[in-house]
């Protein structure tokens, strides 16, 4: 090295900043504001984190830990087969919900749950005697559809509708004693009393 110190040249690199700082000093000048304004803010949030004292970190702390227990409640087997169930049935429950979004604009919904409590309450309002009632008619009921599923009463309760079907399907005529007279003649209607007569007295014999 000489003696006498001689003054670096600028590199190719610092000399095209250079030209370029020349060319476009309105654009440097922005970026050099723009450039402040960043490094104010980073202090700030340094400025904000040293700022925080124990209790606000404790606080943080438990707000993760919360939040970390959260999602230990939900990894479980019940929420799993649930958000899978959701899934299949998405659009069966979009529509329930669609529904009763309808029903609760309406007001229908409100309707229809005071109908549900009265029914409770007149449901808790019976008695045991009221109990006993309803399952003796429901026993007669019972007996009363095993009788008719006799093969001979079925028979004769069809056989007796087809013959009110078959009189109904003309209007009838007036008739006076002298047509009852000729009617008694007719085998058809002597087969009808006879019935009619076996039906009373069996009817008797029910009521005694």
């Amino acid at each position: 090295m000489s003696e006498t110190e001689t003054t670096a040249e600028p590199t190719e690199d610092a000399a095209a900043l250079e030209d370029l700082v020349a060319d476009n000093p309105d654009d440097v000048a922005r970026f050099l504001e723009r450039l402040g304004a960043v490094n104010e803010l980073l202090d700030t949030a340094d400025l904000a984190t040293v700022a925080m004292d124990d209790r606000m970190i404790e606080d943080v702390a438990g707000t993760a830990t919360n939040l970390g227990a959260a999602a230990d409640g939900l990894a479980t087997p019940q929420v799993a087969r649930l958000g899978e169930a959701t899934g299949e049935n998405a659009d069966d429950l979009a529509d329930a919900i669609e529904t009763l979004a309808r029903l609760q604009r309406s007001g229908t919904l409100d309707d229809l749950l005071a109908m549900a409590d009265l029914l409770a309450l007149a449901s808790n309002a019976m008695d045991v005697e009221m109990v006993i009632d309803l399952a003796a008619i429901g026993t007669r009921l019972g007996e009363v559809a095993d009788t008719a599923t006799d093969d001979d009463v079925a028979r004769t309760l069809e056989g007796l509708l087809e013959a009110v079907g078959e009189a109904g399907s003309e209007p009838a005529e007036p008739a006076g004693p002298i047509d009852v007279a000729k009617a008694l003649r007719d085998p058809d209607v002597k087969a009808g009393l006879g019935f009619l007569l076996s039906l009373a007295k069996a009817m008797g014999r029910t009521t005694r």
